[in-house]
């Protein structure tokens, strides 16, 4: 049998996701053993409240996350919402995972793949950690309707059998390429939904105080410093889960 590390985790239904219990470090050991033995593509989602959110408005998004390897809680709003009904749901952030590989995991000599982003912000990612093999394929705008450029990114990632891909197009787009890639059959390694995680390892934009991270207000640092570009997401689409919360909640108790 193949190497499976999310079966020895209980599963978590919670809102219309099924997560695995993986805090931080337990989730880097197993990605990180998962990469190294050369087992079949798989891929790991890291939904947050945007993402529920998403779901719950577009439930055919369902499969990508059924499909995933790994879905781990990139949200502390969802763990304190989990946590009123006695649910442990441990966060595990997509940008902090990713970090960690690079930190700790990826030797900078071997091939690492990127999916998104622009040139400005992978070349400061490629000098930050020293990267002599990244390969590089930039991803439309419109990535989510675009079923022919999906598959070019799919075919770009399996076509380099590289133990890491980083997929960093947003949701639902970089899910879509992600089980673009597992659905071809002929990839290798660990390919991780990691949304804004260049734009941080990059430095191109800066990530909230770990004060602020363990409080659970990075949201707050975001919109502070991108008002324009997140006041929705974090005003009028994120309180949204509170309600899907109470449906939730409700359905569970009939």
């Amino acid at each position: 049998m193949g190497f499976d590390g999310a079966r020895c985790v209980r599963k978590i239904e919670f809102l219309g996701a099924h997560f695995d219990a993986l805090d931080q470090d337990t989730a880097l050991d197993v990605v990180a053993a998962r990469a190294s033995i050369g087992l079949p593509f798989a891929y790991v989602a890291t939904p947050n409240v945007d993402h529920v959110v998403g779901l719950a408005r577009e439930p055919a998004r369902a499969p990508l996350y059924e499909r995933a390897w790994l879905v781990l809680n990139d949200s502390r709003v969802l763990a304190a919402l989990a946590r009123r009904v006695g649910l442990r749901l441990p966060v595990a952030t997509g940008a902090d995972l990713a970090e960690h590989l690079f930190e700790r995991v990826i030797d900078p000599n071997e091939p690492i793949v990127i999916i998104g982003g622009d040139k400005r912000r992978v070349a400061a990612f490629r000098r930050r950690y020293r990267l002599t093999a990244l390969r590089w394929h930039p991803a439309p705008a419109n990535l989510k309707h675009d079923p022919v450029a999906i598959a070019q990114a799919a075919a770009f990632a399996a076509a380099q059998q590289a133990r890491f891909t980083f997929i960093c197009v947003g949701a639902p787009q970089q899910e879509l390429v992600a089980y673009a890639v597992a659905q071809r059959g002929d990839a290798v390694g660990v390919g991780l939904c990691c949304g804004a995680a260049l734009d941080f390892l990059s430095g191109h934009t800066k990530r909230a105080p770990r004060w602020m991270r363990a409080r659970g207000l990075e949201w707050l640092y975001r919109v502070a410093r991108e008002p324009t570009r997140l006041w929705r997401r974090y005003f009028v689409e994120g309180p949204k889960v509170f309600a899907l919360f109470a449906a939730w909640r409700a359905s569970m108790a009939a």
